[in-house]
Parts: structure tokens; C-alpha cells; sequence
């Protein structure tokens, strides 16, 4: 599985931006999906989760009300909708892909995006 994060940028706090992940090469609706983020001197931390099915999500308590993870299998695609933005988001985040629902090590990676919210 290729995975190509997008729509990362620079937002002042209490802005939305919504982050989009396009899979190609296998057969996405069979792959749990998550987003990783890693802060600078931080290390990569998983913010949310979801199922191949949709029906279950996870996500960390720091982003819980404010971020949204949902899939459109029908176009490859994962999405994590953020909004009330933090300067705290400020990130590189990362999709990533597996069979198992939040496994120990998720099998693909996309690149990485860069978020950046200032105050």
C-alpha cells in the first residue's frame, strides 16, 4: 500500500484544516487506518484510529472533540478533520495503514505532513 498525506499548512489557533491520506496499490477497505503526529523533540505519538468498516475509532484524549477520523473506501482515501485548532497541534502528521486495528507497528506509512498553528 502507497500512502500520500495531504493538506497540512500554517493556521492561526481556533482554525480547521482537514488532512486527507490517498492509498493506491492494494485493497484499502481491508486496512485499518490511523494518523501519527511527532511534535519537534517529541516522539510519534497515534491520535486516531479506524476501522476498515468505519464502526470503531480511537482517539487520544489530547485531540478527543476536536479532531474527526472517517474513510471514504470508494476512494482510497482517509481523512482527520481538525478543528479548534492548538499551537500544541503543531506537528508533522503521518497516515498510516495495516491490516490489525491499532497494531503494535502499522505495516505502511505515508510521508508526512506539516501542520503548524501559531498563536
Amino acid at each position: 500500500v502507497q500512502l500520500q498525506a495531504s493538506g497540512g499548512g500554517l493556521v492561526q489557533a481556533g482554525d480547521s484544516l482537514k488532512l486527507s491520506c490517498a492509498a493506491s496499490g492494494r485493497t484499502f477497505s481491508s486496512y485499518a487506518m490511523a494518523w501519527f503526529r511527532q511534535a519537534p523533540g517529541k516522539e510519534r505519538e497515534l491520535i486516531a484510529a479506524i476501522t476498515w468498516s468505519a464502526f470503531t475509532t480511537y482517539y487520544v484524549d489530547s485531540v478527543k472533540g476536536r479532531f474527526t477520523i472517517s474513510r471514504n473506501n470508494a476512494k482510497s482515501t482517509v481523512f482527520l478533520q481538525m478543528n479548534s485548532l492548538k499551537p500544541e497541534d503543531t506537528a508533522i502528521y503521518y497516515c498510516a495503514a495495516d491490516k490489525s486495528y491499532r497494531p503494535k507497528e502499522y505495516e505502511y506509512w505515508g510521508q508526512g505532513t506539516q501542520v503548524t498553528v501559531s498563536s
